[in-house]
């Protein structure tokens, strides 16, 4: 019987020098959890039961379980690398057999989906035409490539103050071509349906005698509904202003409709120069004829104050084809494409799971796992949902392997390792005393 009992010492402690050694083995490898051998206790009982008088059989391993403390997040630089500050694991589909992770060294592959080291795609939620995240519906991530459609302008807010202390210009009716005919010109780049900028220019004139001004509108120094219109004929508006600086009237002349302090072009076509050299150049449509919507033009953060006439803040809601630049991964996951035209838009998002019993897991290699019965069924989500972690882009979740502790564990099972080789070894002794008193 005490061979048995010194055996089974030695497999309890060989057990433990394997899982020991196993945890330093991959004290380098991102997302690792580590291992911790437990043992219990082996006794012989009778069917009635141990009695008072009962000897151990030994010991025997009860379980290896992993600990999914969390390891340190260290930067590395690599968008796509990411890492779980807190609970959670990334998802990633075989052909849709799911895994969990906590690596998260990923990249693209020749399809621009998101995959590990080992080809498994990374599962999360996509983005609508509008960018809007699709919750609830898991799918591979992918990062689109494509160029982002330009938006033509339909929309121009600004705040301005024009100086309630300038005088009428000397010089009057307002010619485009002399600048003592205006008090101030203001450009704002603009956008029709194909992405082309055009510059809408307004040259204001100041009426000191009704504390009035009156804007002048051109498109690309041409008539915004008809560029070939020669010469050129600016849309008119004039706002009349309180004794306080603030707007009394708005009049809309020609080419503008009026809603409240809002002006919006009844028929912006955009044009395009057929011959720079024709003295004055000549002009043609460029076919964006979608843009003859007009723009709306909002003048109602408009004061006139002692102060110089400025623009402090604009706004307008157009913009040109743009490339994919950069991409960035927030917090909750959600991807982000910035693209060269100062647009941006959401691709994807990320999804996490959370399990009941993580011990339940089964490792399956490659720092993956699997659902069991024992864990429970993955709950998903996005990061930062209840109890779930946050993503950490541009780095990687070390292995949390303590290699001090480990090193001391490996003297504690060599030592007891010895022990139990001692047992064996005073037993063979008096098995032989035994032996030669025959």
């Amino acid at each position: 019987m005490s061979f048995n009992i010194g055996l089974s010492g030695l497999y309890a402690a060989n057990k433990q020098l394997d899982v020991t050694g196993n945890n330093i083995a991959n004290v380098a490898t991102t997302g690792f959890k580590s291992s911790r051998a437990e043992f219990e206790d082996v006794y012989s009982a009778t069917r009635l039961g141990t009695g008072s008088k009962t000897i151990g059989n030994g010991v025997r391993l009860a379980n290896v379980s992993q600990q999914f403390s969390q390891g340190d997040v260290n930067n590395t630089g690599n968008v796509l690398d990411m890492g779980i500050q807190g609970n959670g694991f990334f998802i990633l589909s075989d052909n849709g057999s799911l895994s969990y992770t906590r690596a998260g060294a990923f990249k693209t592959d020749a399809q621009n989906f998101v995959v590990d080291n080992n080809g498994n795609r990374l599962q999360g939620y996509g983005v609508d035409s509008n960018g809007k995240i699709i919750n609830g519906v898991l799918t591979d991530l992918k990062i689109d490539t494509s160029s982002l459609a330009p938006h033509a302008t339909t929309r121009i807010d600004q705040t301005m103050n024009l100086n309630s202390s300038d005088a009428t210009p000397t010089v009057t009716p307002f010619k485009v071509t002399d600048i003592n005919s205006y008090n101030k010109t203001i450009s704002t780049p603009v956008y029709d349906t194909q992405g082309n900028q055009h510059t809408m220019d307004q040259y204001y004139v100041k009426d000191v005698a009704s504390n009035s001004w009156t804007v002048y509108t051109y498109m690309d120094g041409r008539s915004p509904s008809d560029p070939t219109e020669e010469p050129p004929v600016a849309l008119t508006a004039t706002i009349t202003f309180n004794p306080d600086g603030s707007i009394k009237t708005l009049a809309a002349g020609t080419g503008w409709t009026k809603v409240g302090n809002t002006l919006t072009m009844t028929g912006w076509k955009p044009g395009v120069v057929t011959n720079a050299n024709a003295n004055p150049p000549t002009w043609a449509l460029n076919g964006s004829d979608a843009a003859a919507a007009g723009i709306a033009f909002d003048l109602s953060k408009t004061t006139s104050y002692a102060s110089p006439t400025a623009r402090t803040a604009q706004y307008q809601d157009g913009y040109a084809t743009g490339q994919i630049a950069s991409l960035t991964i927030d917090a909750s996951g959600v991807m982000t494409a910035n693209f060269s035209n100062q647009q941006t838009k959401a691709i994807g998002q990320v999804a996490v799971a959370s399990f009941a019993n993580e011990q339940g897991l089964q490792p399956i290699g490659g720092t993956r796992w699997k659902e069991t019965f024992a864990s429970g069924v993955a709950g998903v989500d996005a990061p930062k949902t209840g109890t779930l972690g946050s993503v950490v882009s541009n780095s990687l979740e070390e292995s949390n392997v303590n290699l001090t502790n480990e090193l001391v564990d490996l003297i504690k099972a060599q030592s007891n390792y010895q022990a139990n080789a001692k047992t064996i070894s005073t037993q063979s002794t008096i098995m032989q005393t035994i032996i030669q008193m025959t």
